[in-house]
């Protein structure tokens, strides 16, 4: 069968997120289509192996961006174009020139605390619609979970010492799509704000664009107070300086009290009509602080707030407020944040776990000469298991056609290699179906949450249902992952059978 389709030009304006797949995802498809599997169902799982920073927890964002990216999938002709001159089949062009993603998607809820082994997606699709989406799957969770990540360290979420912290990274991002995506992941961890436009414009005022002035603005000006008293007489029920241009404490916070005082006398009426905040983003942070601090509060200007920029992270500003007593009333974070500078990427993988045959799931396995890499094969279904103070006691993973039930003594086996006792018996007190319906067949099942609502369930569940023991910065609590006794068996029996020995 020919496919007519008009000849490939490239164009740099194009756009498809389809087509964000790596090449020998089409080659496999086309192959496997071919040799008469396109109706083939395969089960892939998305797990992470490893937290980033090796902390206690993770967490998983971008469930609603993928479920979209699944609900619009499509080719386009000049897709087929690309792809003829690649060596795709016709017949498969064919095939995909009116493909739409019939497949189900199952997920842990947008914002849920994840750890390593425990699917965070499960994708169960015909050939074709499971192996094309690997590339585009991992690059957003990944990415999206790397950000919230860090956010919930940088934001102190995670030491419930809150910060109120102003994501700032959109020119230290790597590329407009990160610093979009960032923005996003970065209120979900904790943040309250951002500097970009079009996040806000996106996602909407949970995603609240904002910021101060920049140093050139203030050089444009013949004088440092004449640059103050025009952005005074533009916005002034929101006057917010930058006082480091060229010396804090000899010219900064003297224009600034004067302005403060204008503004008293223009508005006398007025209390919003003042010098709302002031940042710094050179020098000694510390003792700027506290020198700034209490010449303010000396003036009878506590009202004033204090805002730190200058390449902050999560340690910086720790050290500051624990060591030195300096806790600025907002910080600005950008190329640490936005980048996650200190773990720079979320090592989340996309393994086949299972082929349906019939009624039934087949396992497969990859195995590999290294324990950390040999994957649990089935088609599967996680849990977490809550203890009496309703604090996650450990995640359990099982057969999905096996049933949990709270109150019920089970066996379980603990997933960690280095484990003393590898079986112990639990008693569950409450329990969490972990990976939800997303995508049924093709069609959405669940009302996507607005960010705030899964800023809050971050929240919630740092605050109340994480051991406090996994939280540490240093050496924190491995979270307990088990594997029912069925898995464990499939698992154990796969692998002797494919590699010729025990786990």
């Amino acid at each position: 069968m020919k496919l007519n389709v008009k000849p490939f030009i490239p164009d740099d304006e194009y756009f498809n997120e389809a087509m964000i797949t790596d090449f020998y995802e089409f080659s496999m498809a086309n192959c496997l289509f071919l040799q008469g599997y396109k109706d083939k169902v395969l089960v892939f799982d998305m797990f992470h192996r490893k937290n980033p920073d090796n902390l206690g927890y993770s967490i998983s964002c971008g469930q609603k961006r993928l479920t979209k990216f699944l609900l619009n999938y499509h080719f386009t002709d000049t897709d087929l174009a690309y792809l003829k001159t690649k060596g795709m089949s016709d017949q498969f062009l064919s095939y995909l020139k009116t493909y739409k993603w019939k497949g189900s998607m199952h997920a842990l809820k947008e914002g849920t605390i994840s750890y390593p082994q425990v699917p965070i997606i499960r994708i169960e699709c015909d050939v074709v619609g499971a192996i094309l989406i690997e590339t585009y799957l991992l690059q957003t969770i990944n990415f999206h979970s790397l950000i919230a990540t860090k956010a919930t360290r940088i934001s102190g979420l995670y030491s419930h010492h809150k910060r109120n912290v102003l994501e700032f990274g959109a020119r230290r991002a790597q590329g407009a799509s990160a610093s979009l995506d960032g923005a996003y992941a970065s209120i979900i961890g904790g943040c309250n704000g951002t500097s970009n436009c079009l996040a806000e414009m996106k996602y909407g005022k949970d995603v609240f664009a904002t910021g101060t002035i920049a140093h050139s603005f203030i050089e444009f000006f013949p004088s440092e107070m004449d640059a103050f008293r025009a952005y005074a007489e533009i916005y002034p029920d929101n006057v917010s300086l930058l006082l480091d241009t060229y010396n804090v404490f000899e010219s900064g916070l003297p224009n600034l009290i004067k302005l403060d005082n204008e503004l008293i006398q223009k508005y006398p009426n007025d209390p919003s009509k003042r010098v709302k905040s002031a940042r710094i983003d050179s020098g000694d942070l510390s003792r700027t602080y506290k020198r700034l601090r209490e010449a303010l509060d000396k003036e009878g200007k506590s009202y004033i707030t204090l805002v730190a920029s200058n390449s902050l992270d999560e340690k910086k500003m720790q050290d500051m407020e624990i060591y030195e007593k300096a806790k600025y009333d907002s910080y600005g974070v950008g190329e640490n944040l936005i980048t996650s500078a200190t773990d720079p990427f979320f090592g989340g993988v996309y393994k086949l776990v299972a082929v349906k045959e019939g009624n039934k799931y087949i396992p497969k396995m990859k195995c590999s000469e290294s324990k950390s890499k040999a994957i649990i094969p089935g088609k599967l279904m996680a849990y977490r298991i809550y203890d009496k103070d309703d604090l996650a006691q450990c995640d359990l993973i099982a057969l999905d056609e096996e049933i949990i039930k709270p109150g019920k003594e089970i066996e379980v086996v603990d997933l960690n290699p280095d484990s003393f006792k590898k079986t112990r018996k639990i008693t569950p007190i409450r329990i969490e179906k972990l990976l939800v319906p997303y995508i049924i067949d093709g069609k959405k099942v669940i009302d996507l949450p607005s960010v705030n609502e899964v800023k809050n369930y971050v929240k919630e569940q740092i605050e109340n249902h994480i051991w406090e023991s996994e939280l540490r910065s240093e050496f924190p609590h491995t979270h307990y992952v088990d594997l029912t006794l069925k898995v464990h068996k499939v698992r154990e029996e796969l692998y002797k059978k494919l590699h010729g020995g025990k786990i």
